[in-house]
């Protein structure tokens, strides 16, 4: 399942995609007949969390509706080495014209949600939850997050329209925590305001200040937990500061709300994928 909200850019993004890769016309496929049908299986060539299926979909579809696509497996579910990802059925030149950005689209969706299922899995025995950020590849911001989801991690904001996050630049313009929190409630009440605090003294200004979210910015594990003592449930409170597999660990074990992780989406490797004829 997916939430309409992901697939908004899906169109645009496989129409610049194709446009990126075909051009003019696929001059290699050209030389095979119109008329010739073909069978193909994309497989995958390592254990991943699949995802990418919309996007898939899509750019046969515009390559040419007449393809049909079967899948195998869906969004969301692991697969192993040399697994049977989809099938399409249809004109040979056609297929062949749409593989490279179909495929362009499963590998880096899968990617992300691989990733994004490694960190899940190392906090799961606690209440965290895993969020990503805004470093996401430019034009994929909402693909990149849907991946996410279905590596069962959690979306921060989807950008600088749905919710306000004052750092320290926008605190420093601001003139101060306190003063950054007051304009933003009085610009939009509706929306959620989290702030970044680099100090327990800073935190203590922000709950007063009432703000819904508090950033704890590179706090080593002592001063995590203290914060946690010091909030007792005023605030949400969010860790962040490039944590590896350790480290991530201990931070979730302190009772934080979230971790924010920038890696979910700016780090992630692409899964291999291959599509042959039969």
């Amino acid at each position: 399942m997916t939430n309409n909200i992901f697939l908004e850019d899906l169109e645009t993004n496989v129409r610049n995609a194709l446009q990126e890769d075909i051009g003019s016309g696929d001059i290699s496929a050209s030389l095979i007949p119109s008329e010739q049908r073909a069978e193909a299986k994309v497989i995958c060539r390592e254990s991943a969390v699949i995802c990418g299926q919309h996007w898939v979909n899509e750019v046969f579809k515009q390559v040419d509706p007449g393809i049909d696509v079967v899948w195998e497996l869906l969004d969301g579910q692991l697969c192993q080495a040399n697994d049977l990802i989809f099938k399409a059925y249809g004109s040979a030149k056609n297929i062949l014209s749409a593989e490279r950005t179909a495929l362009n689209f499963l590998q880096i969706l899968s990617g992300t949600a691989t990733a994004a299922r490694r960190y899940a899995k190392l906090v799961e025995h606690t209440a965290v939850k895993i969020l990503d950020t805004r470093k996401t590849i430019p034009g994929l911001r909402l693909a990149q997050k849907y991946a996410v989801t279905q590596g069962r991690c959690y979306n921060h904001r989807l950008g600088l329209y749905d919710a306000f996050l004052l750092k320290e630049n926008h605190i420093s313009a601001c003139g101060g925590i306190a003063e950054a929190i007051d304009y933003a409630r009085r610009f939009d009440a509706e929306k959620s305001v989290e702030v970044e605090v680099e100090t327990l003294e800073q935190l203590e200004i922000a709950l007063q200040a009432k703000a819904d979210t508090v950033m704890l910015d590179n706090f080593n594990l002592a001063d995590l937990k203290k914060a946690v003592a010091i909030n007792k449930g005023r605030a949400l409170l969010e860790a962040s500061g490039g944590y590896d597999d350790e480290s991530i660990i201990a931070v979730a074990e302190t009772g934080v709300d979230y971790i924010s992780v920038g890696a979910l989406t700016k780090h992630c490797r692409a899964v291999d994928f291959s599509m042959r004829f039969v």
